[in-house]
């Protein structure tokens, strides 16, 4: 019987591949954790929308069920669901995918992430992303082999990756850029132009576009730009999308990519062997989504809206300046006036007013001196928190 050298020895293995071992737990985890053992809290934590799934949607998965669709579906995904999305994107970007080889149905916009970077990066190519950003981007980019490289932005440009910071960046390693806009957690929509500067850097570099757009449907007075429907960017970009956010949709975990076919058939040749497909009732749901969901997102979207300016003013007023949002719906405003750590500030405020927010340094370094707080919650709560904020900064400024 083979024996390792280091069980002879009585040296133990490591049990844990470097990859894990070099990324650290979400610190959004932490206080979603810390909440579930108190009564009473007032969360502006939770990335997800109050609203339950609307009727018509649920009613369609259920409909599946009844009619027996608990079966595999293609790798690729429902036919159907393919051709709609396909259908959707031209009418709304004007940008045309073909179902059967350049679109993929996901288990989520997490999924489609994790495929994008492991079909497109070898070990030690470099990824660039802003700082802040979403929790996920730094630790997938590692999982797959990669180098993140974090180019800071701040509320000064509007948290806005400019093309020179990313110019400056590019090194003979650097692989791809990865955009997540309009953006979690600063709420930043990208203006067209500055979006067009960028995709000559990637142009210019011949670089990859990995561009997170699960949030372009929440959007405030400002339109979003699809990174893939500018001039010469369809095939160098990764379009990520699903329906989380805008339709209500989190737990249902159906989203999609859409990117040129060899891309394409790289990320399904891991999606095969690895989640094989989403599940066909959330699929099902999706295509009644997409085919008569408009009026529901309308409606979500304009409460949000009510919300976003009750949150930003609420903040304003207190002290905490707050930049405004143009999508998502996440404010970010400042407390570097308080003179606390954005973690301080967190776990002091939920201790003593119950009250859950998100550091901002979770999000990258540049999200230092920021708390993220999601005004998908009810206008009353939202009320009852600034309240409690702004006793809880008045003390601390006393």
């Amino acid at each position: 019987m083979f024996v390792h050298p280091s069980s002879k020895s009585g040296v133990s293995r490591k049990r844990t591949s470097e990859r894990v071992n070099r990324i650290s737990p979400s610190g959004i985890r932490k206080f979603f954790d810390l909440i579930s053992s108190m009564d009473g809290v007032i969360s502006l934590g939770v990335g997800e929308p109050d609203f339950v799934t609307p009727w018509h949607i649920r009613e369609a998965a259920i409909y599946s069920l009844e009619k027996g669709y608990t079966m595999y579906t293609s790798n690729l995904g429902l036919p159907e669901l393919r051709q709609e999305l396909s259908h959707y994107l031209t009418r709304r970007y004007q940008v045309t995918y073909k179902p059967d080889s350049e679109l993929l149905v996901t288990t989520g916009v997490s999924e489609g992430l994790d495929l994008a970077l492991r079909a497109i990066v070898d070990p030690g190519d470099e990824v660039i992303i802003p700082d802040p950003c979403y929790v996920a981007y730094s630790p997938c980019i590692v999982l797959a082999g990669g180098v993140p490289v974090p180019v800071s932005t701040t509320s000064d440009d509007g948290f806005c990756l400019q093309a020179g910071a990313v110019e400056a960046k590019i090194t003979g390693r650097t692989r791809a850029i990865l955009l997540g806009y309009p953006a979690n957690p600063t709420g930043a929509v990208m203006p067209r132009e500055e979006l067009a500067r960028l995709a000559d850097v990637a142009r210019d570099h011949d670089l990859l576009v990995i561009s997170d757009e699960i949030y372009d449907r929440l959007v405030y007075g400002v339109e979003h730009t699809c990174v893939a429907s500018l001039p010469g960017m369809k095939e160098r970009t990764v379009l990520l999308s699903g329906f989380s956010k805008a339709y209500a949709m989190t737990g249902w975990r159906v989203g999609y990519a859409a990117a040129p076919q060899p891309i394409l058939a790289a990320m399904t040749k891991i999606h095969q062997y690895t989640m094989l497909c989403s599940p066909i009732m959330a699929q099902k749901a999706a295509l009644e989504a997409l085919r008569a969901g408009e009026a529901d997102v309308s409606a979500m979207l304009y409460d949000y809206n009510q919300r976003r300016q009750l949150m930003v003013k609420g903040f304003n007023n207190i002290g905490l300046t707050c930049f405004e949002p143009k999508g998502a719906f996440y404010a970010f405003p400042s407390i570097r006036s308080t003179g606390m750590t954005s973690e301080v500030f967190a776990e002091t405020l939920l201790t003593e007013e119950k009250v859950a927010v998100v550091p901002g340094s979770v999000f990258g370094k540049s999200g230092e001196g920021h708390i993220r707080c999601c005004y998908a919650t009810s206008t009353k709560d939202i009320e009852e928190a600034l309240n409690k904020i702004a006793r809880f900064v008045s003390h601390r400024r006393e």
